[in-house]
């Protein structure tokens, strides 16, 4: 992912401008982001570069998507949470196009760790949710919290800056209070941005 490296360590003392990974041009903050459907790599982008694939599968990139959708009754329960044999509290769900199967990972200091799901964990709760039909595949994720319980339907990029922070902010054995709270702040962050699902707004 090294176009989310920024993600992934402090920031240095003097931020280095950010550059489109395609044409060099020097970008805010705040800009698009590809997915090379294949390699699974997330490039940033200038609009002008980004808007060339806006068409899904153009030059073997897509662009990620800038939604966010909520839906509280989307959360798997407890039951739903241990058949998906996910070890930790946090998760997010993609639809791999090339895999053809949903892949789940979950943050922890050493990165984001991957595991297939069954197909029948999947089906029987998050994958039955509202907000899991709108999925697009390899561009947005189903993120979970199990507590307090959330599920969000998040670009993946989103997924990939949670991934930086706990890495940024775990100690010890089970994260500290600096890393909870990051955490938390992070998902207060999106609930503000989300919409709930079915909103024309």
């Amino acid at each position: 992912m090294t176009g989310l490296r920024r993600f992934l360590s402090a920031p240095p003392a003097e931020e280095a401008v950010v550059r489109c990974e395609l044409c060099a041009t020097p970008m805010p903050e705040e800009h698009p982001h590809l997915v090379h459907v294949v390699d699974r790599r997330l490039l940033c982008a200038c609009g002008p570069c980004a808007f060339l694939f806006d068409a899904p599968g153009a030059g073997g990139y897509a662009r990620v998507p800038d939604r966010y959708l909520a839906d509280p009754g989307s959360a798997p329960s407890g039951p739903e949470w241990d058949a998906l044999q996910i070890p930790v509290g946090i998760a997010f769900f993609l639809r791999n196009s090339v895999r053809e199967a949903v892949v789940a990972c979950y943050p922890s200091p050493a990165g984001a760790t991957e595991s297939e799901l069954t197909l029948d964990a999947w089906a029987a709760g998050p994958g039955a949710s509202p907000l899991a039909a709108e999925l697009h595949p390899d561009v947005e994720a189903l993120l979970v919290r199990r507590e307090p319980a959330a599920c969000l339907l998040v670009p993946i990029d989103a997924c990939y800056r949670l991934v930086g922070l706990v890495r940024l902010h775990w100690r010890g054995f089970d994260g500290g209070p600096e890393a909870r709270e990051a955490i938390d702040a992070f998902f207060a962050e999106l609930h503000e941005r989300a919409r709930p699902i079915g909103s024309r707004v």
